[in-house]
This record gives C-alpha cells, sequence and structure tokens, in this order.
C-alpha cells in the first residue's frame, strides 16, 4: 500500500511540474506561424527545384558523356584493330617470304 500512494503522489508532482513549465512557455503568434511556416515552404520549395535543375543537367551530361566516351572508344579500337590487321598481314608476308627463302634454300643444297 505504501508504495501505490507514492506512485499517485508522483504522478500529481509530474502533473503538476508538467503545467508549470507549459505555463512558461512562450507560444508563438498566430502572425508568426504563419511567416515561420511560409518561410519554410518556400525554402523547401527552392531546395527542391535546386535539385531537379542539378539533377537533369547531370543526368543530360552523363548521357552524352557516356555516347561520347563510346565513339571514342570504338573508333579507338576500330582504329587498333586496323593497325593489328596490317601488323598480323605483314607478319604473314615476311613468314611466307622466309618459308619460300628456306624452301629455295632447301632445295640448292639438296642438287
Amino acid at each position: 500500500m505504501p508504495k501505490d500512494n507514492k506512485n499517485k503522489k508522483e504522478k500529481k508532482h509530474f502533473f503538476k511540474d508538467f503545467k508549470a513549465e507549459l505555463k512558461k512557455v512562450i507560444w508563438p503568434t498566430t502572425k508568426q506561424l504563419v511567416n515561420n511556416t511560409i518561410a519554410v515552404i518556400t525554402i523547401v520549395i527552392i531546395v527542391a527545384v535546386i535539385v531537379f535543375v542539378l539533377d537533369v543537367v547531370f543526368e543530360k551530361l552523363n548521357t552524352n558523356g557516356i555516347n561520347k566516351l563510346k565513339s571514342l572508344v570504338e573508333t579507338t579500337n576500330t582504329i587498333e584493330d586496323t593497325n593489328a590487321n596490317e601488323t598480323t598481314n605483314e607478319e604473314i608476308q615476311v613468314n611466307s617470304e622466309a618459308q619460300q627463302n628456306e624452301e629455295t634454300n632447301n632445295s640448292e643444297v639438296e642438287q
């Protein structure tokens, strides 16, 4: 039973203190509340517009930049493939000439 009395007193004390603290609060007037609300909404809209614009700009740069990089890589690969084919053709010619010279040398040695 003593615990119940103590709990009731603590609850009454808590609510009494709570009410006293709420009386100390300085509540904004209606005009202040409206002004602050408008300011917050305005700032949120401005930030949203800035983020949207930046998003669109970066998306365009990303799309165009990737396409330019793709075309650059494709042209580089084409040039490298062409050079590799030319090198391979030259190597084939050199190898063919070497084989012909070797065959000629072998036939001369046999005679």
